[in-house]
This record gives structure tokens, C-alpha cells and sequence, in this order.
């Protein structure tokens, strides 16, 4: 049912925005091949989700598929929206003049060939939009850096640098030497501490390998952290039996021990410096709306006095909003990941930001703060479904604490 659904509105969009090329030339054969394309593009996209997925159910080819399938669709879209606008002035124009007597028998006035040339040409900026997002922007990381401040922060930690990356999502990788870039521009901050905040893998724990000894050269002077995502814990695959998915998620703690990492589930760290501390919480993944709440701040923060400078690792940023920062233990820094920025947007440093997720999430990318409590919501590292970045692109974080306040 979902695909014949699917199918309808991708063959409604289709007529549809196919006037646009109509105005330019009526030829059966410029319709035909416009309808093989989209014959396709969906016939692709049907196959490869029929097919085994090694990696989970967004990996490979069906990740190109669904790439390939949104930059058509997605252009369409916007082709018939504006198609239809001329629509909506063009046929009322019609029948005005049919009400109002004109001798002429009754006719829509012809589409106009110029205004389907501004039609195309929008159409076209998502489109090439999509495919240089699978081409380069998957892989176009980038380095944003943080500066918070905070009356409280022990002396010892003030200009203390924290790296943080999230959501790797291994499954979908396909190029090493541009993951290597990646991990050598996180290398080179020579952080204090780095933190990883879920999501290692789409599915399975398999999919780290030939990662593992990428990732394991991530070292930082007072240790790298992590915490699990939704993704980690197999809930998105068919496993064979319950024994399987449990051993999965076994391998995959494994995993973080092989490469060096801490993994934080629902407990505390203390950061020591020049006899001073400051405490390091991770919770499993707690998320509203469905996703998997398996985290327990409570839990988590048991032993850590309510005086203690915290810093949370949570993956998925609706658990600040819901409960992190009115808790009665002040998390004054709380680290997630998860939304990718939808993979998808426009940024305008110190000046616009927007991406549909905005619409789910609250704190989607970015430093947030309320009442002296931050949240750092990285943009992810990898991707997940379509394979590529357009605007939002993928994220190493770098945050400095500083202390005193931002004026002084």
C-alpha cells in the first residue's frame, strides 16, 4: 500500500509539473523519455528497498536511490507549486471573460513559455542542489568552534577545549581517505577532552569494520567518552532472534573498549586538573516522540554533587528540552546529536539559520541556553538514508570553556 501511494503522488506530481516542459515542446518523444526517467527513478528506488541491505535499511544502494529519487522529487514539487499558481490567475481570467459575455467561445489562455523558463530554472537550484550534496557535501566537514562561559567553572578548567563529534553512522560510508580527512582535522584541535554522543553505526556492529582503525588514532589527554544513539542498539533491523540483536549490541560496546573509548552508560566520569574537577555524565539514549528511552539521568548522576560543574552526554537534544534543563541537578552543559540538521538547510553564520527539522526539534544545531544551562547540538559527522549534505554540512565541534562571564 505505501509504495502504490507513493506511486500516485509521485505520478500526480509528475503530470503535473511536466506542463512546464510542455510549453517548450509538444513532441511524443520529449514525453516519453521524461516519463521513462521517472519510471526510474521510482522503479529504483522500489527495487533496492526489495533487496537484502548489508548495512541496514538505508545503506547502499538504497541510499543512493532515495538520493537520487528527492532530487527529482523534490524539484517537481516546486515546479508544480508554480505551475499552479499560474493556474490559479490564468483559468479564473477564462472564465471571467466567459461570465462577462465575450463572443469568443470559451478557452484557457495558452501557458506562457516564459514564465515555465522561471519554472525550470527554480526547479533546477534543488535539483543540483541534491546531487552536489551526494557528490561533495556528505563529506565537506567542518570545524565550528564554541566559546561558553560560566561564573562556576573551576579555575583550573578555564580555557579547557572539549571535541565532539556525533552520529557516524558507519553503514553509509563509502570513501576512506575522506573519513581519514575528517578524523585528521578533529586530530589536530589537540583537544583536552573528546566526546562522542551516538550513533556509531545505522544498524549493526558490524559495519565498523575497517573503520575501527580509523577511528581508534582519535586520543585526547584526558580521554575520549562516548555514549550509545538510538541507532546503536539494533532496533531498526530484523534480527533473527532476540539472542542476536542483544549480542549485537554486546559487539558494539566491544567496539568503543577496542578503540579506546569510554563508553558512558547512565554513569559518571570525574576530570581532574590542578586539584580540581569537574564531572562528566552520559545517559543512553532517552528521546520523546517514540524513539528509545532507555537513558536515566538519575542514574546517571548518582555520586555527583549538586555543586560539581556537569557536563552531560545525551544523544538525542529532546531530552534537554524535556528534562536536562529544569532538573534539579544543574547540567550546565549537555552535548547531543542526532537530528543531522536534517541533512538539509541554509546557514547564514551570526545571521539566518532553517531546516525542516526545525519543525520537530527545538534545538536542532548549534549552541542553545536557558537560564545559564547550554546545549551543543552537533550536526553529525555522517549521514543516514540520503546520502548527502546540502547546507548542513557535517560537524567537528570544538568548545572552549571559559570562566567568568561573557561581558568581563
Amino acid at each position: 500500500m505505501r509504495w502504490l501511494i507513493l506511486v500516485a503522488t509521485y505520478l500526480i506530481v509528475d503530470i503535473y509539473s511536466y506542463q512546464a516542459i510542455r510549453a517548450f515542446s509538444k513532441n511524443i518523444w520529449v514525453a516519453v523519455i521524461y516519463f521513462l526517467i521517472s519510471v526510474f527513478v521510482v522503479g529504483n528506488l522500489i527495487y533496492q528497498f526489495n533487496q537484502p541491505a548489508a548495512n541496514g535499511s538505508f545503506s547502499g544502494g538504497r541510499g543512493y536511490a532515495i538520493g537520487i529519487f528527492l532530487a527529482f522529487f523534490i524539484s517537481k514539487i516546486l515546479l508544480s507549486v508554480i505551475m499552479l499558481g499560474e493556474d490559479v490567475i490564468r483559468i479564473p481570467i477564462a472564465g471571467i471573460q466567459k461570465f462577462f459575455g465575450s463572443t469568443e467561445s470559451f478557452s484557457i489562455p495558452s501557458r506562457r513559455k516564459f514564465l515555465s523558463t522561471i519554472a525550470l530554472s527554480l526547479a533546477a537550484i534543488p535539483f543540483a542542489g541534491f546531487l552536489y550534496g551526494m557528490y561533495k557535501g556528505r563529506y565537506n566537514f567542518r570545524v565550528l568552534r564554541y566559546t561558553l562561559h560560566f561564573d562556576d567553572l573551576p579555575d583550573a578548567f578555564d580555557g579547557y577545549r572539549i571535541t565532539q563529534i556525533s552520529d557516524i553512522h558507519s553503514g553509509s560510508f563509502d570513501h576512506k581517505e575522506k573519513i581519514e580527512y575528517g578524523v585528521n582535522l578533529l586530530k589536530a584541535e589537540d583537544s583536552d577532552l573528546v566526546v562522542f554522543t551516538g550513533d556509531l553505526v545505522n544498524n549493526m556492529a558490524t559495519e565498523m569494520d575497517g573503520w575501527k582503525d580509523i577511528f581508534s588514532q582519535i586520543k585526547a589527554k584526558d580521554g575520549v567518552y562516548s555514549i550509545l544513539g538510538n541507532h546503536d542498539y539494533g532496533d531498526y533491523h530484523n534480527w533473527p532472534n532476540a539472542e542476536a540483536k542483544r549480542q549485537n549490541l554486546e559487539d558494539l560496546k566491544g567496539i568503543h573498549a577496542e578503540m579506546g573509548w569510554d563508553l558512558l552508560l547512565n554513569e559518571n566520569r570525574f576530570i581532574e586538573k590542578g586539584g580540581q574537577r569537574i564531572a562528566l555524565v552520559g545517559v543512553e539514549n532517552w528521546g520523546a516522540g517514540g524513539f528509545k528511552k532507555a537513558g536515566d539521568l538519575n542514574k546517571a548522576g548518582e555520586g555527583v554533587p549538586d555543586d560539581d560543574f556537569k557536563i552531560l552526554l545525551s544523544h538525542d537534544p529532546s531530552h534537554w528540552n524535556e528534562e536536562v534543563k529544569t532538573h534539579s541537578k544543574k547540567y550546565h552543559l549537555t552535548m547531543s546529536g542526532h537530528t543531522h540538521g536534517m541533512q538539509f538547510g541554509i546557514e547564514i553564520p551570526g545571521w539566518f539559520k532553517w531546516s525542516p527539522i526545525q519543525y520537530r526539534y527545538k534545538q536542532w544545531a548549534g549552541i542553545y541556553e536557558e537560564a545559564g544551562r547550554y546545549i551543543n547540538v552537533n550536526r553529525g559527522f555522517g549521514f543516514l538514508a540520503y546520502p548527502g549534505r546540502v547546507g548542513i554540512w557535517p560537524e567537528i565541534s570544538v568548545i572552549e570553556l571559559k570562566k567568568g562571564s561573557k561581558s568581563a
